[in-house]
């Protein structure tokens, strides 16, 4: 599980270790906890290992872009360490916002097979970072789950702008990547959650425009995160891909609509 943006293990305030990264989080108001939510720490026969890497992501938005790499490369010994220790067991990485950054980086300095799956959420990279990680011998062997949310888009704008892209005419990873191995999901997408409820993974929807945090506090969203990397062989990329539309909408598209009410979830299904 790897934070984002803002967070430095040790800080009073924004400690990830109080907050999202921590089975009873003490800091943010109706912060989840992902560990809780994504099925650890209950003492269940079998329910793995949840790992909070913690980095310095504090500072200015290209000082920690820079300090993801290096952070990255930490993340790829932790990982090496652990298929050391539990060879055959899968590795699978839970990333937000800039925490993406470590994982893909990490893919450059890894085996084939040492990462299972990457879930995304709502990540702060380029969408050339990302086929360049998926194209080394690591990311080819793994699969990465991309979500998005048109309520992100003022901070991929922002991103953008702030952040120099390798190559001329990159986007930011919210607009979508067409790759094998990558499946992009649009969380604030009416025809997306009527798909991942016909799975039995009910998401709620949200009424704001602008949320940069949506992709974990969306009621029941964490659940479908769990089912997504304890499940992979039911919850497969192709079954996941039929009945989500083949691209994502326009960014902006979100500001321009009229605004919504939250979408319910069916009765029983407890937020997150």
């Amino acid at each position: 599980m790897i934070h984002g943006y803002k967070y430095l293990p040790g800080h009073p305030h924004h400690c990830p270790h109080l907050g999202i990264l921590s089975p009873a989080p003490q800091v943010g108001t109706g912060t989840p906890s992902w560990p809780r939510q994504l099925g650890f720490g209950a003492g269940l026969p079998g329910e793995g290992l949840a790992i909070a890497f913690g980095w310095d992501a504090r500072g200015a938005l290209w000082t920690a872009e820079r300090q993801a790499r290096r952070a990255g490369r930490a993340l790829a010994q932790v990982i090496g360490r652990l298929h050391t220790a539990a060879p055959g067991r899968p590795v699978h990485l839970v990333a937000h916002s800039m925490g993406t950054e470590l994982a893909l980086e990490a893919l450059h300095h890894l085996p084939p097979g040492a990462i299972g799956r990457i879930l995304s959420l709502t990540g702060a990279c380029y969408q050339s970072r990302v086929a360049g990680a998926l194209a080394t011998p690591a990311g080819r062997r793994a699969e990465f789950v991309n979500i998005t949310s048109r309520e992100n888009d003022a901070f991929d704008f922002l991103y953008e702008r702030l952040i120099a892209p390798p190559a001329a005419g990159d986007r930011a990873i919210g607009q979508g990547l067409d790759l094998p191995n990558l499946l992009t999901l649009q969380l604030d997408c009416s025809r997306t959650l009527a798909h991942l409820e016909r799975l039995d993974c009910p998401v709620g929807g949200s009424a704001r425009r602008i949320c940069h945090w949506s992709s974990y506090t969306r009621p029941g969203v964490l659940r479908f995160y769990e089912r997504l990397i304890r499940q992979p062989g039911i919850f497969t990329l192709d079954r996941l891909r039929r009945g989500l539309p083949e691209s994502p909408e326009k960014r902006w598209s979100r500001l321009m609509s009229l605004p919504s009410l939250p979408r319910p979830l069916p009765s029983g299904i407890e937020a997150s």
